[in-house]
């Protein structure tokens, strides 16, 4: 065969291999794509639907809303008309209004555990079984901290769920939700892990470190069991953001490791006994880092510590950043409320921080947050702005002297009032009336503490300024520009 035959031969068998490169990699994506129907079979049966019942104040029409929005939008103008329930049945406008959710069966004997804003303030709870039997349920305890409730039904023999580990989650693993949305029972979707560690914006207090998913959560899915590809629930479909109350590829999971606290503290007890360590905290930026002499922006740095409390009595004081908590790394502040309200009161924890630049250890039992009301300092009346300026130097403020009244009102030692603020000091966003007690790490009792100071201040690196404003203790930075 001549050369030309064998590389006219060679070229076509090339051409065919890349027509069908497409073919070639759809297959080995098939391949790859988990395959969930297993899953679903073995899970299904221990998922319930969670439906209430309100008083007429907390009801309006919700559930038909959502559902005449979902038809919309799959049938737009000729979506079909809901009929309204009979007039034995409560509806919209009767005294009793209804809402669902999602839940599972954790305990074979009846134990169901759904979400805290799905069963709160109602008056009736009813539990459906995915073979289509219904039970009133009984609420063993809530948490609305945590978003968590523990329901029993009278029931043996159920199908049940296991519970898997939230701490060996990776972003971008395979997971799958089960649940009712829009009261729709037994719905599945599937989706990615985008983020572990998520404290949203919406929630008052920190005590939840949520998963991130682009799962399609809608409402209706809270309290619904979120699986890894072993089977197990390694999380509880909690919030999702949205614009329109449906899905946007943004929902938000409690992790497992949180609910086997707070579930078993529920069982046992009815309430749930959670940690406090008792400061005030704040993030870490680059300046601050700098300031407080960090490698890197990481860590809780403490504002404040209230007296008496767990964190005072090991020896915390202002300024400190922590940045592990029982060997857990401390990555941002959000991290640490978490952390604290996992452990149990009266546990003794080790925490890991650094002050003025040295890494040092310190021990510390744990309060209980529910017996802190007592301690947490309650806010201060702010400092009188002074008529009369005394001090103007290289930082641009103008301060004078704070006066003993005021000192023991907000319980200080330390502390010069600004009147004004300029150059440097305006760029740190510092204002008429705040209270500076330290700069870069010393107090300040008089006006003459911070004329004598200025003079060895710095050029060119960010410093550390405490200043309580309207009540609150914080540090800022500020930096002297040559």
């Amino acid at each position: 065969m001549s050369s030309n035959v064998r590389s006219g031969a060679a070229k076509q068998v090339g051409l065919a291999l890349l027509a069908a490169l497409p073919f070639v990699s759809v297959i080995l994506q098939a391949q790859v794509l988990p395959d969930f129907t297993a899953l679903v079979e073995q899970n299904a049966p221990a998922i319930v639907n969670v439906s209430t019942t309100y008083p007429d104040e907390r009801s309006g029409g919700e559930n038909q809303a959502e559902l005449e929005e979902l038809l919309r939008y799959f049938y737009g103008e000729r979506a079909p008309q809901l009929q309204q329930p009979p007039d034995d049945e409560p509806g919209p406008g009767d005294n009793e209004g209804g809402a669902t959710g999602s839940g599972f069966i954790i305990d074979s004997t009846g134990y169901i555990v759904t979400n805290h804003h799905v069963i709160a303030e109602a008056q009736t709870v009813t539990v459906t079984l995915n073979d289509q039997r219904e039970f009133l349920a009984t609420v063993i305890g809530s948490d609305e901290r945590s978003d968590l409730a523990v329901l029993k039904i009278d029931a043996n023999n159920l199908p049940v769920v296991r519970l898997g580990d939230s701490e060996k989650l990776k972003v971008g693993e395979w997971v799958l939700a089960i649940g009712s949305p829009f009261g729709l029972q037994y719905s599945v979707a599937a989706g990615i892990i985008s983020f572990m560690g998520r404290s949203l914006p919406t929630q008052e207090s920190s005590y939840v470190s949520f998963i991130q998913t682009d799962v399609a959560i809608n409402p209706g899915h809270s309290g619904g069991p979120l699986f890894n590809l072993a089977g197990e629930v390694i999380g509880i479909n909690s919030q999702i953001f949205t614009s329109n109350g449906g899905s946007i590829g943004l929902s938000f999971a409690i992790p497992v490791d949180v609910a086997k606290n707070v579930v078993g503290q529920l069982r046992e007890t009815g309430r749930v006994a959670r940690g406090w360590m008792g400061v005030e905290i704040d993030n870490i930026d680059q300046a601050k880092a700098e300031a407080f002499l960090l490698d890197r922006p990481h860590g809780a740095l403490v504002n404040k510590v209230v007296k008496g409390g767990p964190a005072d009595i090991a020896g915390l004081q202002s300024g400190d950043v922590v940045v592990t908590f029982n060997s857990h790394p401390v990555r941002t502040h959000e991290d640490l409320p978490y952390l604290v309200g996992l452990v149990r009161p009266g546990t003794m924890v080790t925490l890991g921080l650094v002050r003025e630049g040295k890494v040092m250890t310190l021990g510390m039992l744990v309060g209980d947050l529910a017996s802190a009301s007592g301690l947490v300092a309650q806010p201060p009346l702010p400092a009188a702005i002074p008529e009369v300026p005394v001090a103007d130097g290289r930082l641009g403020l103008i301060v004078s002297e704070l006066d003993r009244a005021t000192k023991i009102a907000l319980e200080l030692e330390s502390g010069v009032v600004v009147d004004s603020a300029h150059g440097a000091a305006l760029q740190a966003k510092l204002l008429p009336g705040d209270i500076i007690v330290s700069l870069n790490g010393i107090e300040l009792y008089t006006v003459m503490d911070l004329t004598t100071l200025e003079v060895t201040l710095p050029i060119n690196r960010a410093m550390q300024v405490l200043v309580v404003r309207d009540g609150r203790q914080f540090f800022t930075t500020i930096k002297l520009s040559e």
